[in-house]
């Protein structure tokens, strides 16, 4: 007798859309009510949707993903938790995108260990592109900041009364509350800003 059949599908935000991981798991005929979606990062696999898979899933069963990549995103833990849903647990899994990593197909020694091996070059070529992904994004900002490009939010740009409004707070004529109401600033803005613009003066003689 043949076991259930599940989906499960992964987007790292709550913004991205995972129409596409979904349509081919209905596809593949996976109902939807066993169709586990995650919307979190891939770094590890504290998911709860993944959890509750895990917790749902018996021997003979088959989980569908549309990539390897949907699974997670580090080598070390994709490799543990193949090994744990397919030795432990005795759970099937095909990889739609990449159907040599079907444990389906070849239940021999030889078939686990081809899917095996295939598993460990896939896994490892994804997390090293992730690696030199990470490393021209630091090259590019270290790149950006010898130019002396900003990065990051712009600066808020500061009303044209601020001077006189700082300088009446300095002297104790106003509260900071006041001064930041009458700029239209957050309070920690206005008084990060009046120090630098007291730090900023010259000394009096």
């Amino acid at each position: 007798m043949s076991g259930a059949v599940y989906g499960y599908v992964r987007v790292s935000s709550m913004d991205q859309k995972e129409d596409r991981q979904l349509r081919a798991m209905r596809e593949k005929g996976v109902a939807d009510k066993n169709i586990y979606v995650d919307k979190i990062s891939g770094k590890d696999f504290n998911r709860p949707m993944y959890r509750k898979l895990m917790k749902k899933v018996r021997m003979g069963d088959l989980i569908y993903i549309k990539s390897i990549d949907r699974l997670g995103r580090n080598y070390e833990e994709i490799i543990e938790q193949w090994r744990i849903l397919t030795k432990e647990k005795q759970v099937d899994i095909a990889v739609i995108d990449m159907m040599s990593l079907d444990t389906r197909v070849h239940k021999n020694l030889l078939g686990t260990f081809v899917s095996d091996v295939f598993l460990y070059v896939l896994s490892f070529v994804a997390e090293n592109e992730r690696m030199n992904i990470r490393q021209r994004q630091r090259e590019g900002i270290e790149a950006a900041r010898l130019k002396g490009v900003h990065l990051g939010r712009p600066a808020r740009s500061l009303p044209r009364n601020f001077e006189h409004i700082a300088g009446l707070w300095l002297a104790h004529e106003i509260s900071g509350k006041e001064g930041a109401a009458t700029c239209g600033l957050p309070l920690s803005t206005f008084y990060r800003k009046c120090k630098e613009m007291q730090k900023n003066q010259p000394p009096q003689k």
